[in-house]
C-alpha cells in the first residue's frame, strides 16, 4: 500500500515558494563572501600576472573574455544542478529558502576548495590532443570557447523548462562535437581525435549512476519504514510547518552533503577548461606550475634517468625516429603502438630532465619555452597513460611501472594544477548560480516526479544516496550528474512507495537525457566551424 500523501495543488506550491528573496541575512553573507573573493581573486590575479610582459592588451581582454563565459558555464551549473541539493530541503520546510541557498552555496565553495582536480582532468583528456597542444593557437581558443557556449546554451534551454538535466552530459556533448569538427575540417576518416576509451568510461558513470540513484534509494526508503514507525514521516509536509527534529536535522546536513559533493565533483568540470584558458593566453603564468622548486626539479631528474634506464629495456634498437613529438602526439591520437613510440617517449623523458635542470626551477623557465616545456611534459604524460593498454605495446615489469607512475605523477604535479583563485572563483558562480535560479528545479524534483508529494523519508533517503555516490564517483575522478542522481533517487522512492510516477515528467527527463549529448555535440560542433572560421 502506498503511504497517503497530498495530491499536487497550485496553492501549496505558491506556499512553498513564496519566500523567494535571499533574505537579509543570507544575502548579506553572499555579498560579504563575493565582495572578499574578487578582492583575493583580483590580488592573486595580479601577483600571477605581474611577470608577464606583453606589448599588447590583447591577451588580457581575450583571458577576461573567456574567463566570463567558463564562469557563466558555472554559474548555469550552479541554478541548473546545485539546486537539486537544496530541493528537498526547502520542499520539507527544513529550512527556508534564502537560508538553503545560502548554505548550500557556502557547502559548494567548500568542496571546491577540497577537491583534488581529478574530474577536472579527466574531462580534459577527452578533448583532442592536438587542439590541447595548439591551446593558444585559433583552433585551441575556438575549441574552448565553442564547447562553452554550447554547454550553456544546452543548459539554459532545459532549465527554463524545469527540465533537470545534467551538466556533466552537456559538458561531454560538446566535447565530442568539438572533436568530431576537428576531425572532419582535417579531412581525417575516423574521429582518432576523440578517445573513445575514456569517453566511454565516463559516459559508463554518467549512464550506470542514476541506475545506482534509483535502487538504492529505494532500499534506503524501505530501510527506513522498517525501522522508523513515525507515521509522520512518510507524509507530505502541510503547510509550513517544519519536519520532527531528527528528520529535519537530517535533511538539512544531507543537504549539506549533497553540496559538498556536487562542488567538489562538478564544481571541478569548467576548472580544466579555465586552465586551458590560462594557459593559452598568458602561458608566462600558467602553463606550469611554478610552485615546483629546486628540490622538486633535482628528485625530478633523478626519477627521470630512473625511468630513461628502465624503457632502454624495452627499446627496438632498429626502431628509428626523426622527432619525438610528432610520434608520441600521433600515438596518443591513434593509440596504435609501433616500436618507435619506446624510442620517441625516452628521448622526450631525456630531453624533459635536461631542460628542467638547466633551469634549475619550472619558474625559471624562460617566458617563450613555457609552452613548449608544458607540452613535452604533457604529451609524455598522456602517452603514459595510454601505453600500458595500448594493442601490441611491451608489458612492463611491476617494478618499472612503479617507477613510472612515480615519474608520471611528477609531470602531473607540473602541469595539471590549479590555483586557489581559480576555485574560489568557480565556488562563487556557482553559488550565485545557486542564490538566482533554483525555485523551477525545485518544483520539479519536489511535486512533478511522482504523483504524489515528497515525504520527509523520501526526500531524506534520496540525498543519502545521492551524496555518496557523488563523493564515491569524485574519489575515482569520474563525473557524474548530481541532477540525474537525485532525479533518480526521488523517482526510486516514489516507486517503493508505490505512489506512483508522472510519466509525463519522467518521459521530458528521459528525453533531456537522450537528446543532450546528440544536440550539445551539434551545437558545439557548428560553433566550432563557426569560431575557426572567425579565427582565420
Amino acid at each position: 500500500m502506498a503511504t497517503p500523501a497530498i495530491a499536487p495543488t497550485e496553492s501549496l506550491l505558491d506556499e512553498k515558494l513564496k519566500k523567494s528573496s535571499p533574505g537579509k541575512i543570507g544575502g548579506l553573507v553572499f555579498i560579504a563572501m563575493l565582495i572578499g573573493g574578487m578582492i583575493y581573486i583580483g590580488r592573486q590575479l595580479s601577483i600571477d600576472l605581474s611577470i608577464v610582459h606583453s606589448a599588447s592588451i590583447f591577451p588580457y581582454v581575450l583571458l577576461g573574455i573567456a574567463l566570463l563565459i567558463a564562469l557563466g558555464f558555472e554559474f548555469v551549473n550552479g541554478f541548473h544542478d546545485t539546486a537539486n541539493a537544496v530541493a528537498t530541503c526547502i520542499y520539507t520546510h527544513s529550512l527556508e529558502p534564502h537560508v538553503a541557498v545560502v548554505y548550500s552555496g557556502v557547502m559548494n565553495f567548500i568542496g571546491v576548495l577540497m577537491s583534488s582536480g581529478a574530474v577536472a582532468f579527466s574531462i580534459i583528456t577527452l578533448l583532442p590532443v592536438e587542439l590541447i597542444l595548439k591551446v593558444s593557437k585559433g583552433s585551441g581558443f575556438s575549441m574552448v570557447f565553442a564547447l562553452l557556449v554550447a554547454a550553456i546554451l544546452w543548459n539554459l534551454a532545459t532549465w527554463w523548462r524545469g527540465l533537470p538535466a545534467s551538466s556533466s552530459h552537456t559538458m561531454i556533448g560538446s566535447i565530442l562535437g568539438v572533436g568530431i569538427a576537428n576531425q572532419i575540417m582535417q579531412g581525417n576518416s575516423g574521429t582518432a581525435g576523440v578517445d573513445w576509451e575514456q569517453v566511454t568510461k565516463v559516459f559508463k558513470a554518467l549512464l550506470i549512476s542514476p541506475v545506482v540513484g534509483f535502487v538504492c534509494a529505494a532500499l534506503v526508503f524501505f530501510l527506513f519504514k522498517a525501522v522508523a514507525k513515525d507515521p509522520r514521516l512518510y507524509k507530505a509536509p502541510e503547510g509550513t510547518a517544519p519536519p520532527p527534529f531528527y528528520i529535519r536535522l537530517l535533511l538539512i546536513l544531507t543537504c549539506g552533503g549533497v553540496s559538498y559533493a556536487h562542488g567538489s565533483n562538478d564544481g571541478q568540470k569548467g576548472m580544466g577548461l579555465i586552465m586551458l584558458i590560462l594557459v593559452g593566453t598568458v602561458p608566462t603564468a600558467y602553463a606550469l606550475n611554478h610552485t615546483v622548486g629546486v628540490k622538486d626539479v633535482q628528485t625530478f631528474a633523478a626519477v627521470s634517468t630512473q625511468v630513461a634506464g628502465a624503457l632502454s629495456n624495452y627499446a627496438d634498437s632498429s626502431a628509428t625516429i626523426q622527432e619525438a613529438g610528432p610520434t608520441l602526439e600521433k600515438f596518443v591520437s591513434t593509440k596504435k603502438f609501433e616500436p618507435a613510440v619506446i624510442v620517441a617517449l625516452q628521448q622526450e623523458v631525456i630531453d624533459i630532465r635536461n631542460e628542467a635542470t638547466s633551469y634549475g626551477s619550472l619558474g625559471k623557465v624562460p617566458a617563450d619555452m613555457q609552452s613548449n616545456v608544458r607540452n613535452q611534459m604533457y604529451l609524455t604524460s598522456e602517452t603514459l597513460r595510454i601505453l600500458p593498454k595500448a594493442a601490441g605495446a611491451p608489458k612492463l615489469t611491476d617494478a618499472d611501472n612503479a617507477a613510472i607512475k612515480n615519474y608520471k605523477g611528477f609531470l602531473d604535479h607540473a602541469t595539471r594544477f590549479i590555483p586557489t583563485w581559480v576555485k574560489v572563483a568557480v565556488a562563487l558562480a556557482l553559488g550565485l548560480g545557486t542564490m538566482v535560479g533554483w525555485k523551477r528545479i525545485v518544483v520539479t524534483v519536489g511535486e512533478k516526479i511522482g504523483k504524489t508529494h515528497l515525504t520527509y523519508a523520501q526526500g531524506a533517503s534520496a540525498e543519502l544516496v545521492a551524496m555518496f555516490t557523488i563523493l564515491a564517483a569524485d574519489n575515482y575522478g569520474l563525473p557524474v550528474s548530481t541532477t540525474h542522481v537525485l532525479s533518480s533517487g526521488v523517482a526510486g522512492t516514489m516507486a517503493a512507495n508505490k505512489s506512483g510516477l508522472q510519466m509525463s515528467t519522467l518521459r521530458d527527463i528521459a528525453l533531456a537525457w537522450v537528446f543532450t549529448l546528440p544536440a550539445a555535440a551539434v551545437l558545439s560542433g557548428g560553433l566550432f566551424f563557426l569560431f575557426n572560421a572567425i579565427a582565420k
